[in-house]
């Protein structure tokens, strides 16, 4: 194993921004909405709520909007906790893990989820991720509890899931330490051109035009946001600090693996997360400004 001092500062981010689309892919698929039909949820919302959050069992509305931090709480009430008395946890889990087995084939195809590289790019990530804590981190440690799939795409999904929701659970505690509340986080993500779009965000999250208002006059009296809507000098400093809390937070499973074994998965995971989205994975007015 490569020494961590020989890690380069932002490798970890890197990886992370080419190893988590291959975890979202599904989330877009055609797959999975039928998957989540067949175990009886139909609304868009109850599903992704429901396939996120069911590795930490029949949960509350309360916990959801815990871990997922920018969804409105109102939208997951209407469908948490009653989501459970259609699909249980496990059934959700199960048909998940169908979806993402289909929507990997469809994508990619069989030569590439068959192949030597994937199952490379699995065992790279299972890496890393024993370098992951479970302390502080609900969503990561909740999926950490479910067993590694056999397959090596639905292994590497799975490494990818864990990689995806360590890293998140912990920019939620550099947001908190920040000050942003869920909808100030989208506010300010999607002025930096880089997080979901306005549409993508009002289609999604549950937030009304005057819920987005208000979050803009709140980032505009901390002096975060301009009058036209984008990110003051402040601003852009506040993201980039928030993203280096997030890179400190997120350093352990990176260092495990070492600067090669970064620089190998990030060459990987770049492959697969191109085809990916070469093959229409994302829907684009969903993302960037």
């Amino acid at each position: 194993m490569t020494t961590s001092s020989a890690l380069p500062e932002q490798a970890g981010r890197t990886c992370h921004n080419v190893v988590n689309p291959f975890h979202s892919t599904h989330y877009f698929a055609p797959e999975l909405a039928a998957e989540m039909a067949k175990a009886g949820i139909e609304n868009r919302s109850a599903a992704y709520f429901a396939c996120r959050g069911a590795a930490m069992g029949a949960v509350g509305p309360g916990t959801i909007t815990a871990t997922f931090y920018n969804f409105k709480h109102d939208l997951i009430a209407e469908h948490v906790p009653d989501v459970w008395t259609v699909a249980t946890p496990q059934a959700v889990l199960e048909a998940r893990l169908r979806a993402v087995d289909a929507t990997l084939r469809r994508l990619l195809g069989p030569e590439a989820v068959e192949s030597p590289e994937m199952a490379e790019a699995a065992h790279l990530a299972l890496r890393a991720v024993e370098g992951c804590t479970r302390q502080a981190r609900p969503l990561y440690a909740a999926h950490a509890d479910q067993p590694v799939p056999s397959a090596p795409h639905l292994a590497y999904w799975h490494a990818a899931t864990l990689l995806r929701e360590h890293r998140g659970d912990g920019h939620l505690l550099a947001l908190l330490d920040a000050g942003l509340d869920g909808l100030e986080a989208l506010v300010t993500h999607t002025a930096s051109g880089r997080g979901m779009s306005y549409k993508g965000v009002m289609a999604t999250r549950g937030w009304s035009e005057g819920d987005w208002a208000a979050a803009q006059e709140r980032l505009r009296a901390r002096g975060l946001l301009d009058a036209e809507g984008e990110l003051t000098e402040d601003g852009v400093r506040l993201r980039k600090d928030l993203e280096r809390m997030t890179d400190r937070l997120d350093r352990a499973p990176y260092e495990h693996l070492g600067a090669d074994g970064v620089a190998r998965l990030t060459e990987l995971a770049t492959g697969f997360t191109t085809a990916a989205m070469n093959a229409g994975a994302f829907p684009a007015a969903l993302f960037g400004k």
